[in-house]
């Protein structure tokens, strides 16, 4: 498959079934959550982002490879809401495989949060020719993921504060001291491998699509 295939129709299409299935997913585990704030609070991204993809979906369309991400980084959100962050199997099953002292899918989750937000930061800012230079759009794109990761670890302190106990499965720190600054370090990661590892792919699905609408 090329780069312009996948831009094609029919995959658009495709990304459109990515898009129901997590909506599904999101009805699915809305019904009857292991705690109903704690669903509410880990999904709540997912509703603040879907509006303006919505919106943008023709005016400003992203790449193919943004969407799918995109569309894995709000299952991660939703599992995690579903289970909490502490109770999801598939944390468990990593645990016991490499002999782990907690459940690390919350780790999963912060990974997602530096990755997906470099991503989109860089596409836009080369699209929309904020920055022209590849290296400073990286720079910018991992600024903008730790700035997102920090907001978020702001407002786990707030719902501590605020929800006291309750805020537990939120925190999903399972008695780590350190678990803020692991978060925010898993989520610089991410951002990191996006710059590393995807830059020249979304570069060449970035240059099969029209420029963006004034």
């Amino acid at each position: 498959m090329t780069d312009s295939d996948l831009e094609a129709p029919s995959t658009r299409r495709w990304i459109v079934w990515m898009a129901l299935e997590v909506l599904a997913l999101l009805i699915y585990t809305g019904v009857n959550p292991y705690e109903r704030s704690t669903w509410f609070m880990e999904v709540a991204p997912i509703f603040i982002a879907a509006p303006f993809l919505i919106w943008s979906w023709k005016k400003y369309p992203l790449t193919s490879m943004l969407y799918v991400f995109i569309a894995v980084h709000c299952i991660i959100l939703t599992v995690g809401g579903s289970y909490t962050y502490a109770r999801v199997p598939l944390g468990f099953w990593i645990r016991d495989a490499f002999h782990m002292d907690r459940n690390p899918y919350d780790r999963i989750g912060h990974f997602a949060q530096g990755f997906v937000p470099a991503l989109i930061a860089r596409e836009i800012f080369l699209r929309r020719g904020v920055v022209r230079s590849k290296g400073w759009s990286a720079f910018f794109a991992i600024t903008c993921a730790m700035t997102i990761s920090a907001i978020y670890e702001l407002i786990e302190w707030r719902a501590a504060v605020s929800l006291g106990q309750g805020a537990d499965a939120f925190l999903g720190t399972q008695g780590d001291p350190w678990d803020t600054q692991e978060d925010m370090a898993t989520a610089l990661v991410g951002a990191l491998v996006a710059m590393i590892g995807f830059a020249r792919w979304q570069d060449r699905q970035m240059a099969t699509l029209p420029p963006p609408a004034p």
